[in-house]
């Protein structure tokens, strides 16, 4: 069974830990997902070591995964949280706008939350991060608990399968199917 090092699971380990994920998923050939690069401008190098040493952010970034799963398009990003409480500010206008137009198109946007303190991994469908987005744009909560979130897409410790998020996907699929369209 696959096990998260609660200490050591932070930013580039969780990016590092979906990789491998992404990796085994296309081996099973049941999907195909890309890491996004961030695009960025050197500032400053280091000659002797061919390094850059100062940087500054290009564009905005849009998410940090795109690809496809079984002929669906997917993008999803993916966001650590030390506490029960997850700030809004860690997710930004330009991100829900995209992953809002993704979706539009026929995509399946998430989030992928890991409650560190909990060893817990969340799958945020789309549809769930914009309640939260528009409430607190309505001057409601800047943030949501994780009392708030459904249960359901708590994602299992699989083994062999560190992120498992095709797991909520299929969850998030399910709950789709289920609503009349308007």
């Amino acid at each position: 069974m696959a096990t998260w090092n609660s200490r050591g699971l932070r930013g580039s380990t969780l990016e590092e830990m979906i990789n491998r994920t992404n990796e085994k998923y296309d081996e099973m050939g049941l999907a195909l997902i890309q890491k996004i690069p961030t695009p960025i401008t050197p500032v400053k190098m280091d000659p002797g070591k061919n390094q850059i040493t100062l940087a500054y952010f290009d564009q905005k970034s849009t998410v940090d995964y795109v690809g496809c799963v079984q002929g669906i398009p997917v993008c999803f990003d993916a966001k650590e949280c030390a506490v029960d409480t997850f700030s809004l500010q860690n997710i930004h206008a330009h991100q829900v706008e995209f992953m809002g137009k993704f979706e539009k198109q026929g995509g399946i946007a998430f989030f992928l939350i890991y409650y560190s303190h909990k060893d817990v991994l969340y799958y945020l469908p789309y549809e769930m991060l914009k309640y939260f987005w528009d409430r607190a744009q309505e001057g409601g909560r800047k943030s949501f608990r994780y009392d708030e979130l459904n249960p359901a897409y708590v994602l299992p410790k699989i083994h062999g399968i560190l992120v498992p998020y095709l797991e909520g996907m299929k969850i998030d699929l399910e709950d789709r199917d289920g609503v009349e369209e308007p």
